[in-house]
């Protein structure tokens, strides 16, 4: 409870989001960490706060675009055994105890969902993000998926789990697999913008940062 009130404090004011989920052991200077990063900056250009798991690699990627960029930069940081500090370019973030609270929030403030390359923690908020727009636990959110390559012995697991059944093939068309942030971006703006009638915000004084951003049509 502790962590959930914390994080809503913090985050009130953020704005409607898109959350990049990615590896912290992706190493600046890498063509992951760099794609990222340019993914980061095109959703600030969109409008969008960028919320991250505010760790390293990835979601320090995506951040730092955001920043670079002139954009709204905020993450849900997780105490680790080995410490993960927050990294250096976000405007507003919370350090969270709870993995489950951090995955609830970060789903929360977004209205799309970026998955870079990463590992099982990575695959979790996929999962966790699919599942809730499979049940309609939440609404039709768009999920871009970045890496062609990278993903596609799982979007292969996924097409052979809807031609036995064990999914609708219609939940194939709940990604969008890609390799370029231009057609990423489009998707974003055509599935994340109008459909839930957001509305660029210019001249508007922001209790934390910046004046410009979209906000939910009234």
């Amino acid at each position: 409870m502790a962590d959930f009130l914390r994080g809503f404090r913090v985050l009130h004011f953020v704005g409607p989001c898109v959350t990049i989920f990615g590896s912290a052991r992706i190493k600046p200077g890498s063509a992951e960490y760099e794609l990222a990063r340019q993914m980061g900056a095109g959703v600030a250009g969109l409008g969008f706060t960028v919320m991250t798991g505010a760790g390293p690699g990835i979601m320090e990627a995506a951040n730092r675009g955001a920043r670079e960029a002139g954009g709204r930069s905020v993450g849900c940081n997780i105490k680790l055994p080995f410490e993960q500090r927050p990294n250096d370019y976000l405007d507003r973030s919370v350090t969270l105890n709870y993995f489950f609270v951090r995955k609830t929030l970060l789903i929360k403030y977004s209205y799309a969902f970026v998955v870079m390359p990463g590992g099982s923690g990575t695959l979790d908020e996929l999962f966790e993000a699919l599942t809730l727009i499979q049940t309609k636990k939440i609404r039709n959110f768009p999920i871009v998926v970045m890496g062609t390559d990278y993903w596609r012995d799982l979007t292969a697991l996924l097409e052979k789990m809807a031609g036995l059944g064990m999914i609708a093939p219609a939940d194939l068309h709940l990604l969008h697999v890609t390799d370029s942030v231009s057609d990423a971006l489009e998707h974003i703006r055509e599935k994340a913008i109008e459909p839930f009638g957001l509305k660029r915000v210019v001249g508007r004084h922001l209790p934390w940062l910046g004046e410009r951003g979209l906000d939910p049509a009234l």
